[in-house]
């Protein structure tokens, strides 16, 4: 199961609003949504989990390029939302934007793990794919993308457990963040 929202920066605060990741079908129709939830082109962070296995931060400043965060890019890889952070992050050439094909309720935790190939683990059913890049273990992306807003690169690397209440919390956004929750 997925848990996203995005936090818009204003003058007064924070304000919070509930992603709906229904509507999300690509890395632009995320990006799409946080700008569209921007106040005055302000900074607009996307907070994506998904049951404590991965969590990913996109941060977008007005017509930036946004930048991006994965806590462990393993777990991720293997999420539908989080295999399009992946994805950008290492530079795939595979098409993005066309996720038909996958389960997007976040109950792929039934299906055969595809990652293997990348990650080294024998399985003879398997093919290593030529020239796929290896994804990590750990976490993946611009640990210092929230730097000047109170969570730093050391911080944000070492969350655990519940990483978007503390990112929130250093942020000064826990209360409007829990009443999307």
């Amino acid at each position: 199961m997925y848990f996203a929202a995005l936090l818009a920066r204003t003058e007064d605060g924070w304000e919070a609003s509930d992603m709906e990741l229904d509507d999300v079908e690509s890395l632009s129709d995320l990006i799409d949504l946080a700008r569209a939830a921007a106040v005055d082109d302000d900074t607009v962070v996307a907070l994506i989990e998904q049951e404590d296995a991965w969590f990913g931060v996109v941060r977008v400043d007005g017509e930036e390029d946004p930048r991006y965060y994965v806590s462990n890019a393993s777990a991720a890889s293997r999420s539908s939302y989080g295999s399009m952070l992946t994805d950008e992050l290492l530079g795939s050439d595979e098409e993005d934007d066309e996720l038909d094909e996958l389960d997007l309720d976040g109950t792929e935790d039934g299906e055969e793990d595809t990652i293997s190939a990348f990650t080294g683990a024998d399985d003879e059913d398997e093919e290593d794919s030529p020239g796929a890049e290896p994804v990590p273990a750990g976490p993946l992306g611009d640990p210092r993308l929230l730097d000047d807003l109170g969570v730093s690169n050391k911080q944000l690397m070492t969350l655990d457990g519940d990483a978007l209440s503390e990112i929130a919390e250093s942020l000064g956004a826990t209360e409007v963040l829990e009443a999307v929750r």
